[in-house]
């Protein structure tokens, strides 16, 4: 009889013990989340709706991502310098230990000049496994918008302009879903390591 004052308290105790567990568990999946060469996001973020079309015509939207984590990199052909630099880096991930069945997006931010022919002609360059994508002209924005990415033409004092943009690499989900943001400098060991730290948190 004496001991039934004590039972709130034990269960208060257990309670209070369930949850420190819970939060325990909690910060460490996001201190095994940490990455070297980017963020992982606390909770991923959906995308806008896109439509994007690759070298060979057939129409890509979100569900593309459906079933795969895939890289995203936003840039052109003419780059003088990030853009190669960047594909000779994501063309080492697979020889670095990256998961095999990630995705490689390029997509083009001055579709008026990488037509399909010039964009494939582009990436075949840097080896398999990339995929080039387009949008028409003028629809890019929302999803640019999403990333939190951007892409303008700036005028040259001579010749054709140029386009600045972002340098991020963006990391989608097999949910089609923003997971992670990559940002230079960062060689493809460091991205791999990154991308099985990620594998093993459950955010790919």
């Amino acid at each position: 009889m004496k001991l039934r004052p004590l039972l709130p308290l034990l269960l208060l105790t257990s309670l209070a013990g369930a949850l420190g567990g819970g939060l325990l568990a909690h910060m460490l999946t996001q201190r095994d989340a940490a990455l070297q060469a980017g963020t992982a996001l606390p909770r991923p973020q959906l995308l806008a709706l896109f439509s994007l079309t690759d070298t060979a015509g057939r129409a890509i939207d979100n569900r593309a991502l459906l079933g795969h984590p895939t890289l995203l990199y936003f840039g052109f052909t003419a780059c003088p310098d990030v853009c190669p630099a960047t594909l000779a880096t994501l063309r080492g991930l697979r020889a670095a230990g990256a998961p095999g069945e990630l995705q490689m997006w390029f997509v083009t931010v001055d579709p008026q000049r990488d037509t399909p022919a010039v964009l494939e002609q582009y990436l075949t360059a840097f080896g398999p496994g990339f995929t080039g994508l387009r949008a028409a002209p003028g629809t890019l924005a929302p999803l640019l918008h999403v990333l939190g990415a951007y892409a303008e033409t700036r005028a040259l004092p001579a010749g054709q302009p140029t386009m600045d943009h972002s340098s991020t690499l963006y990391l989608l989900d097999r949910h089609g879903r923003l997971a992670a943001v990559f940002t230079p400098p960062y060689t493809a060991a460091v991205l791999a390591a990154d991308l099985r730290t990620l594998a093993r948190a459950a955010r790919l």
